[in-house]
């Protein structure tokens, strides 16, 4: 079990589990990890039984710390892996049926992009929740965050990269729901039967129609843009080599 990073488990009522299972790493995402990932999300966008995705962890620990860091990556390496996040963020953004995100633990940098992305949010008594690009200057954030709370209060945790623990988040109205860790995936599953128990078609209508008159295809395509220019042309995510 701890050799596959990312886990897929289906129900007899259209809901998919996926569970990143990087323990050790916080579910930081490397380039494999990355991979196997957007793999299974595109699966699942094809899947037309779908009814409902959960995002979760095999670990309280971290729904995900983000980019890992420890990766060795030259600079093809890194453009690649940076490809790899924008085809991550634009999967979960176009994902026909509503996404449901277990927030525990960590959920920093490209975690709390995963965060954002997601539909609905099940937010634990241990979330740790950050937007870290700003520490290294990389531009991602607004795209996501910003519709969701407001762009001044956006502005503040982008901009600080401070903590944001569950009370907060809730107050903001980033969680749908909260729960104590070790019953935060079960809440969100609950919550995923509950849109699963609709109608599978007017579901996935309402999904998309709440994605064009956010216009969030627009919005996630130019902050991809800049993702890309940044790892290409700019300072890039860290190297080691």
């Amino acid at each position: 079990m701890v050799d596959i990073p990312v886990l897929l488990q289906r129900t007899d009522d259209g809901i998919a589990i996926v569970r990143l299972n990087r323990p050790d790493k916080r579910n930081a995402l490397d380039s494999a990890t990355l991979q196997l990932l957007n793999d299974i999300l595109d699966e699942l966008a094809a899947d037309e039984t779908l009814r409902a995705l959960v995002l979760s962890t095999t670990s309280t620990r971290a729904l995900c710390a983000g980019a890992d860091v420890g990766e060795t990556l030259d600079a093809d390496a890194g453009v690649a892996r940076m490809a790899g996040f924008t085809r991550m963020y634009a999967g979960i953004d176009a994902f026909p049926v509503p996404i449901i995100a277990v927030c525990v633990g960590n959920c920093v940098g490209a975690g709390a992009e995963i965060v954002a992305g997601a539909d609905l949010r099940v937010g634990a008594d241990n979330l740790k929740l950050a937007w870290a690009g700003a520490r290294l200057g990389v531009p991602v954030g607004p795209a996501r965050l910003a519709p969701l709370i407001g762009v001044s209060r956006a502005k503040d945790l982008v901009l600080t990269g401070r903590v944001v623990g569950m009370d907060e988040a809730e107050r903001l109205g980033l969680l749908h729901r909260t729960a104590a860790a070790d019953d935060t995936e079960g809440l969100a599953i609950e919550l995923a039967g509950e849109i699963a128990a609709q109608s599978a078609g007017g579901i996935r209508v309402l999904k998309q129609m709440f994605r064009d008159l956010d216009h969030t295809g627009d919005r996630v395509g130019y902050e991809n843009e800049r993702l890309m220019y940044f790892q290409q042309h700019g300072a890039g995510l860290p190297r080691t080599r």
